[in-house]
């Protein structure tokens, strides 16, 4: 900021001619008090709306990256082959949990429950599902789908991991949050952490709460009006609490079928 003051100097006093010493008496004394007035400003200003500077606040605490345990139940297996020539086990998981922390949580309310994270890679149909305990986590990949997904590998293999991953961090009401939420708020995650696949869309059709990408676009449609960070407003919220639908409603301010309703509306006028 820029302080334009006027110049004491440039001042018109009458009795200047008459009486010069004083004149100029005066005139020291007026520059005198601007030059406080100006520091004392400046100070103020400082104090009570400008930044600190960088260096003068705490940084943030740093996100806590549990232990990770990697089982391969087939080396043989194409997909495995396929899995460690796209990424580094270590560095793939550690991702995943800072996207997980990064969209639903802060340095400051990041959960540290989670000790273990064991990434199990075998043959089985489907695709990936979480299971464990509070503090030890498992999540079992299909080897099957990696040779499937072989021509984008790398980013399903990432995608993947950011999806389950965020089931072992994700808030979820004392299990009373309904499955497609649950789902959804993991592939929002995977959405903004730059890993969707192709085949995701935005579509006007079925229930908000249908699941994966189809609930993921309408929760990122939901932060893009009410502001960044309202998804993680709303995962925080089920924290400690039963799982209501009422929840959208006290983090946005409008109904979550009201929300749904203007959404839908917003697709199909922007096609």
């Amino acid at each position: 900021m820029r302080l334009i003051l006027p110049n004491p100097v440039a001042l018109s006093l009458p009795f200047a001619p008459k009486y010069p010493e004083t004149t100029n008496l005066i005139i020291a004394h007026i520059k005198e008090a601007v030059q406080i007035w100006r520091l004392h400003l400046l100070v103020c200003l400082r104090y009570y709306r400008l930044p600190m500077p960088p260096h003068d606040l705490p940084p943030p605490p740093p996100w806590i990256i549990p232990n990770f345990v990697l089982r391969v139940e087939d080396l043989s297996h194409p997909g495995a082959s396929i899995f460690f020539d796209c990424v580094k086990p270590k560095e793939a998981l550690k991702l995943a949990v800072e996207a997980s922390y990064t969209w639903l949580y802060t340095p400051l309310t990041a959960p540290t429950h989670v000790k273990t994270i064991t990434l199990v890679l075998r043959p089985f149909d489907g695709v990936a599902y979480t299971c464990g305990t509070h503090e030890m986590k498992e999540i079992n990949f299909s080897l099957d789908w990696i040779k499937s997904s072989e021509a984008r590998a790398r980013d399903e293999i990432l995608g993947v991991l950011v999806h389950e991953v965020v089931h072992c961090y994700q808030y979820n009401g004392n299990d009373t949050c309904p499955g497609g939420l649950i789902e959804g708020v993991a592939d929002f995650v995977r959405l903004h952490a730059g890993l969707a696949p192709p085949h995701w869309r935005r579509r006007a059709e079925g229930k908000w709460d249908a699941g994966y990408d189809a609930t993921a676009y309408f929760l990122d449609w939901i932060e893009e009006r009410c502001g960044e960070g309202t998804i993680r407003k709303l995962n925080g919220s089920m924290k400690d609490s039963i799982y209501t639908v009422e929840l959208f409603e006290k983090v946005t301010g409008e109904s979550v079928s009201s929300l749904y309703a203007l959404y839908c509306e917003h697709l199909k006028q922007t096609g």
